[in-house]
């Protein structure tokens, strides 16, 4: 009997290439296979190994999570675990976590999950939170929807359209490189929330900021992303850390004196708003 490749694998192949823009040859070639036995797994008429379905799917630069579903679709049991964000094996990891945006006080740093479920945050995560409407906090709490939200961050954003725009694009992209139904629901929401970009205003030449009234004043602050480059769990692999950066003197003034007060209150520095 002849051994054939299961449709959805040769289907979820076809999907993932084009989604990338490679041709079989391209693929064949950074996947060390050659385009006629692409070609045949495509068609079914193949059935390929666990090696070259994971060779195929680093080379789509796919995430640990759809690795793990081309893998199902080619009939083999997932390479990634997923482990639960609170599971103890994963205590390291979320020591690790926490320790750097504790270390980031007194700017706003959040740990997040794609897209933009909130695991943790530092205390000054409160300048973003005042004036939300309680059932934004309600976990599981997503941060992208507390920024732009109406009856959330939005009102204090003096650019909501220019970052708005910013955030929904960034979102955007994601959803393009890595689609799934969750983050492309999220896209058309808040993308409902951005007005019209203003092209009278003004921004750094290097990012955009995020321009936000404070009590005390307006906060002018950056955004910086990062993750594990080198992750092995699908869970380890989603989470992200959100760290916000003061882009002149007079936000790290104000913020500096918010600790400073947070410190004397003796709240906590660190808070679990979305588990």
């Amino acid at each position: 009997m002849i051994s054939r490749t299961p449709p959805a694998f040769g289907t979820e192949l076809r999907r993932w290439r084009a989604l990338r823009h490679v041709s079989q040859l391209e693929l064949a070639n950074q996947a060390g296979t050659t385009q006629r036995h692409l070609s045949f797994m495509e068609q079914g008429r193949s059935h390929p190994g666990r090696a070259i379905v994971l060779r195929l799917a680093e080379s789509l630069r796919l995430t640990l999570r759809e690795r793990n579903a081309l893998l199902f679709s080619a009939g083999y049991a997932p390479a990634f675990e997923e482990t639960s964000f609170d599971a103890p094996a994963l205590a390291p990891v979320r020591e690790a976590l926490a320790q750097v945006i504790e270390g980031h006080l007194p700017y706003p740093a959040l740990m997040i999950r794609r897209p933009g479920r909130l695991l943790a945050a530092n205390r000054a995560i409160a300048v973003f939170l005042e004036g939300c409407d309680p059932a934004l906090l309600e976990p599981p709490v997503n941060v992208l929807r507390i920024m732009l939200h109406p009856d959330g961050v939005a009102p204090r954003v003096a650019n909501l359209g220019q970052w708005g725009r910013h955030v929904v694009d960034n979102l955007r992209a994601l959803a393009a490189q890595s689609p799934d139904r969750e983050t492309d629901d999220l896209v058309d929401e808040l993308a409902g929330y951005v007005p019209e970009v203003r092209t009278d205003q003004e921004h750094l030449g290097f990012a955009v900021p995020l321009r936000l009234t404070a009590p005390e004043g307006e906060l002018r602050l950056l955004t910086a992303l990062s993750s594990f480059a080198t992750a092995l769990d699908v869970t380890v692999a989603e989470v992200m850390l959100e760290s916000f950066l003061p882009a002149d003197a007079a936000t790290t003034a104000i913020l500096a004196e918010r600790e400073k007060r947070a410190e004397e209150r003796g709240e906590p520095r660190l808070l679990a708003l979305g588990r």
